[in-house]
């Protein structure tokens, strides 16, 4: 049966936790400065070997798009770490630092009973919920998820139309249209967010660099943002008042 209260799905990493606090784990073996450098483009390979194998329709486990794209940032900088302290890196993967943003945004929703909230995410299964568990901040909103949602299931990844399809069919039980009214993507990454409006979903995208919109790959597809934000806790608010018109 169909829920149709509203439904709030947020992307995981880069939205509700900061990739960039890899960079303590980093700061071990490479100072601080490296260290930086290194999580930026770790974060940069992920992603693009997320968009290649799409394109190749090959998918492997996050898991190991992650270790591989740790290992080729690691190369490029001409660094090296040791397979013990990779292995301890990837576990540190998994206790991200969430943003405050965020978890003023999820305090909100655990006052709400009107709004489902999900976690909609790259990751595996195992990924997403050891970081739900284990992330020092985010844990004590691990109840407040009806579910965490991962492309495992469909062996693609975003912003692959797939993955769009299996979130909207995991809270609202089907993929038409009228399925996908009032269920949000809240994500920090422009790429995810052009994929979700393609898809038919609502979309909020997060801007905390307060740069604004300049992703226009939208304007060739079926467009960019419903909503701009600056942190989580402004989609929340956003999402509830718009919801309600």
């Amino acid at each position: 049966m169909s829920d149709k209260k509203t439904v709030i799905a947020f992307d995981l990493y880069g939205t509700l936790l900061s990739t960039e606090s890899i960079a303590k784990e980093l700061a071990r073996h490479f100072g601080n400065e490296k260290a930086q450098s290194v999580a930026t483009l770790w974060r940069r390979y992920q992603l693009e070997y997320t968009f290649r194998m799409n394109s190749m329709l090959l998918y492997k486990p996050f898991s190991q798009i992650t270790n591989t794209s740790l290992r080729h940032a690691i190369s490029e900088h001409k660094l090296a770490l040791s397979e013990a302290d990779i292995e301890s890196a990837m576990e540190a993967y998994n206790s991200l630092s969430a943003f405050p943003d965020a978890l003023i945004g999820l305090g909100y929703l655990a006052k709400d009973s009107e709004t489902n909230a999900y976690v909609f995410s790259n990751g595996t299964n195992e990924m997403v919920s050891s970081s739900v568990q284990s992330s020092p901040e985010l844990s004590s909103f691990k109840g407040l998820f009806k579910e965490l949602i991962t492309v495992d299931d469909v062996k693609h990844y975003k912003p692959h139309p797939k993955v769009y399809e299996h979130l909207v069919r995991e809270v609202r039980g089907g993929v038409e249209k009228k399925d996908c009214e009032n269920v949000w993507l809240v994500s920090g990454n422009p790429f995810d967010v052009v994929g979700a409006r393609h898809a038919g979903l609502m979309t909020c995208w997060v801007d905390r660099s307060k740069g604004g919109w300049n992703d226009t790959l939208g304007d060739l597809a079926s467009g960019g943002p419903h909503l701009v934000v600056e942190g989580v806790d402004a989609a929340v608010r956003e999402i509830k008042r718009v919801s309600k018109d």
